[in-house]
C-alpha cells in the first residue's frame, strides 16, 4: 500500500484554502516529497507530517511555483541540527533554480551547514530496494526538462500456514529465507522449496505522479495500468486553447487519458482559482466516473488492483 498527503493543490498562484504544490508518498520507511513549492514547511507541519526522515525532494520541472520552498526546507533541516540532510532529485532545469537558491540566496559563498545533494533525473529507475521501485519517466510541459514519477510496490508471497505445518518447517530462520524466495533443508534432510508453501505472487500498488504537461496523450504508456494517476487539472474544456498556449491540460483531457490508459482512480491537481473545484471535478466525472479533484490535506491510500481509498481526508486531518 502507498500513502499520498496533498500538502499543496493550488495551480501557480497560492489561494486562501490550497498552498503551491507538493505532496508526500509513503511506504513503509520511505517518505518522498514531490515538488516543495513555497509554503511546503508550513503544511508539512500542520499535516502532523513534519520534517524528519525525508527520503528526498522529487521535483516534476523547474516552474517556480513547484521549486521555490527547497531552499526554506534546506535551511531549516541545517537549523535542526545533527545528521541533516537533503537530495533532491530534478532534471537540469529544475537543479539549476535549486542550486541559485541554496548556493545563491541561503547560502551565498559558503557551503550548506548540511548533508545536501542534487542527483540529475533521467528516465527509468530512481531508486529501489526489497519493497518498491520508484521510476522516473518524460514529461512534455513547455520547452522544460520535465518528469513525471512511478511508485511500484513490489508483489509478494505470503507463506500458507498449512502447507508449512505440514511439510515441518520450525518457526525462525528456515521460514525467513521461505519467504525470500530460497530452498531450505530441514534437519531430517527433507528438501522443501519456495514453491511448495508459498501463496501465489500478490501484485503490488503501482501510483503515477505527473505535474504541468501540455501534452496528456504523450504520458499513455507511462501510466497505463496504474492502481491511481495524479495529474495536474489547471483549465476547463472550455478554456483548452488557453491551455495549450500555457503548456496545461484541462479537467477532461486528463480524464481522457485515465480512461485510455486502464487507471483506476484518477486524482486531479494543480487547480486553478478560476474555477470552483466542484466544475472540475464534474468535467472529469463525466469522462472518467473514478475522479476527483483533491484539497490540500487530503489523505488517499493507493492499494493494488483498484483498491484505492480516501484517508482521513478532509474531514480528520493531523496537526
Amino acid at each position: 500500500m502507498l500513502e499520498v498527503v496533498f500538502l499543496g493543490t493550488a495551480g501557480g498562484v497560492p489561494a486562501v484554502e490550497r498552498g503551491l504544490p507538493a505532496l508526500m508518498v509513503r511506504h513503509r520507511q520511505h517518505r518522498f516529497l514531490v515538488d516543495c513549492g513555497e509554503g511546503t514547511q508550513r503544511q508539512l507541519l500542520k499535516s502532523g507530517l513534519g520534517f524528519r526522515r525525508l527520503e528526498g525532494v522529487l521535483l516534476t520541472h523547474g516552474d517556480i511555483d513547484h521549486v521555490l520552498g527547497v531552499g526554506g526546507l534546506a535551511s531549516t533541516l541545517a537549523l535542526l541540527g545533527a545528521g541533516a540532510r537533503l537530495t533532491v532529485y530534478g532534471g537540469a532545469d529544475a537543479l539549476r533554480a535549486v542550486r541559485q537558491l541554496i548556493h545563491g540566496v541561503i547560502w551565498p559563498g559558503g557551503a550548506p551547514p548540511l548533508d545536501f545533494a542534487t542527483v540529475p533525473l533521467a528516465p527509468g529507475i530512481v531508486f529501489e530496494d526489497g519493497h518498491l521501485r520508484l521510476g522516473a519517466f518524460p514529461v512534455s510541459h513547455r520547452a522544460t526538462d520535465a518528469f513525471g514519477f512511478l511508485f511500484e510496490v513490489k508483489s509478494r508471497r505470503k507463506m500458507r500456514p498449512e502447507q508449512i505445518d505440514l511439510l515441518g518447517v520450525p518457526p525462525g530462520p528456515a521460514r525467513r529465507r521461505l519467504l525470500d524466495g530460497e530452498p531450505v533443508i530441514l534437519p531430517d534432510g527433507r528438501r522443501v522449496s519456495p514453491e511448495q508453501v508459498l501463496a501465489p505472487p500478490h501484485p503490488g500498488a503501482r501510483l503515477a505522479v505527473v505535474g504541468d504537461t501540455d501534452d496528456a496523450d504523450s504520458l499513455l504508456e507511462a501510466v497505463r495500468g496504474a492502481d491511481a494517476l495524479i495529474i495536474e487539472a489547471t483549465f476547463l474544456e472550455r478554456d483548452a486553447a488557453k491551455a495549450k498556449d500555457y503548456g496545461h491540460i484541462t479537467a477532461a483531457q486528463a480524464a481522457r487519458l485515465a480512461a485510455a490508459a486502464g487507471v483506476r482512480a484518477l486524482h486531479l491537481n494543480h487547480i486553478s482559482g478560476r474555477y470552483p473545484p466542484a466544475e472540475i471535478e464534474a468535467e472529469a466525472r463525466a469522462v472518467f466516473p473514478a475522479s476527483t479533484a483533491a484539497c490540500d490535506f487530503d489523505r488517499i491510500e493507493v492499494r493494488a488492483q483498484g483498491g484505492v481509498e480516501r484517508g482521513a481526508g478532509r474531514k480528520g486531518r493531523e496537526g
